[in-house]
């Protein structure tokens, strides 16, 4: 499992770019780069989605129907719990420092590196590319979701660090240690259960049809409420164990 160690990894390369740079990225080359993630972003989610259909005709339809129901569920039970909410919460949290620090560069460094690490560990495609790494079979994992934040994060970091200079890039690892131990503890302590119950693959669906959507906020097609969509993940393998 080597995404968490790339999302960490993404991050410092983007500090020292943006600690070595004069000029800030253009306009023209943000759009490129989010042009790019958006499309490799729908890439492995579909990828995603293709690996863990594996039966026949029907028993696939079966199953995508079950993870596309689970989907719709579990963000009527993110609603109801508000998770949007409370991640836009702590995002203006965080953006206050950001604000504060445009005002009077440059900001303290301790709000430089809180900042970061909240904007960066609660990113709803962090959690999803952390399950599909713990929860992925092989040597690899499925590290592609957190290379993809990783890059993102990097491409933020630039303007974190020229606001709040090195300090910011230690963000990294929380960043790290976050998401590597939900991918390890996915992986050691649930995967074994979910595979022998074969609902591995009920949670891969319903992550891949999130990751979807989350092409759909980075290319800035449609304003999507991903928190909300988190409890599927939970839900998927609970529909699959109950109507298999």
């Amino acid at each position: 499992m080597y995404g968490a160690y790339l999302n960490a990894l993404g991050i410092f390369v983007g500090a020292l770019f943006g600690l070595a740079s004069v000029a800030p990225v253009s306009a023209r080359l943000q759009q490129f780069f989010k042009s790019v993630l958006g499309l490799f972003t729908a890439l492995y989610g579909l990828r995603l989605l293709y690996e863990n259909v594996h039966g026949s005709v029907t028993d696939d339809l079966k199953q995508l129907l079950l993870a596309a129901v689970a989907v719709v569920l579990g963000n009527w039970l993110g609603r109801l719990l508000q998770l949007q909410k409370l991640s836009n919460r702590i995002g203006r949290y965080a953006a206050g420092f950001l604000t504060a620090a445009q005002k009077k560069p440059p900001g303290r460094p301790i709000d430089g590196f809180l900042s970061a690490t909240i904007l960066f560990c609660a990113a709803p495609l962090g959690i999803l590319g952390a399950v599909a790494d713990g929860l992925a079979d092989g040597p690899l994992g499925y590290f592609y979701l957190l290379l993809l934040k990783g890059v993102m994060d990097g491409l933020a970091m630039v303007t974190f660090v020229r606001l709040f200079r090195w300090p910011a890039a230690l963000s990294a690892i929380p960043v790290f240690l976050l998401f590597n131990g939900l991918a390890f503890g996915l992986h050691l302590g649930l995967k074994p259960w979910l595979d022998a119950n074969f609902l591995t693959p009920s949670i891969n669906l319903a992550t891949g049809f999130i990751t979807c959507m989350v092409t759909l906020v980075i290319l800035e097609i449609r304003r999507v409420e991903l928190n909300s969509y988190l409890p599927a993940i939970f839900i998927a393998p609970l529909l699959k164990f109950w109507l298999g």
